[in-house]
């Protein structure tokens, strides 16, 4: 919901930092598994209880999710690279509320499930939506170039990373996040299904 008007308000910002990168030599595949690496270590960081390293670490790594695109763009895009971003980004949703799980299994595991789980689903529409997409040649710029269909919903890229801030700022109400998210991820799967029907149908 929120990442169309989040990314007009940075990408000034990731464009300028991107060609740095570029012009150092820095691919966009590198900057992706940088962001893979970064979003695991918060994971690590969060199931040590070392929240506000893995708030420093999430953010980061979300920078890094911003960067590799900007980077693409310059060098040349891939089939590969905007396959890489889709699998590595779905690394990282599902590592987090993982670190929770594991720093305190009797109060998040059960939250935690629910949220993976419709995090699950939730991927599943998305991918299924941009295969149906590209097979009837569908064209969408709604949250700019990107190398597959990406509907839109309540439950995208900056909801999910308010949530995750919000969860390594207050970690003992993750159930409470987990939860609520879980039911607007559900809601975004829904409404998703209920599209592909009008669409598809």
């Amino acid at each position: 919901m929120l990442d169309g008007w989040a990314h007009r308000k940075i990408d000034p910002g990731l464009s300028a930092m991107a060609a740095q990168l570029a012009a150092a030599g820095v691919r966009a595949n590198a900057v992706t598994y940088a962001g893979l690496v970064l979003g695991l270590a918060a994971a690590a960081a969060i199931a040590f209880q070392a929240y506000w390293a893995g708030l420093a670490l999430i953010l980061a790594s979300r920078l890094c999710d911003g960067l590799d695109g900007a980077v693409a763009r310059i060098h040349g895009k891939t089939d590969f690279g905007g396959y890489l971003d889709i699998v590595l980004d779905f690394a990282f949703y599902g590592a987090v509320p993982l670190g929770f799980i594991i720093a305190d299994p009797g109060a998040n595991a059960i939250a935690g499930a629910v949220l993976l789980l419709a995090f699950y689903v939730n991927g599943a529409s998305f991918l299924a939506y941009a295969i149906m997409a590209e097979k009837r040649r569908l064209k969408s710029d709604a949250r700019g170039e990107k190398s597959l269909f990406f509907t839109t919903g309540l439950a995208e890229a900056s909801e999910t990373l308010a949530v995750f801030v919000a969860m390594c700022l207050l970690p003992s109400w993750f159930p409470v996040f987990a939860y609520g998210f879980a039911v607007l991820t559900a809601y975004t799967t829904v409404s998703r299904i209920v599209l592909a029907g009008r669409r598809f149908g």
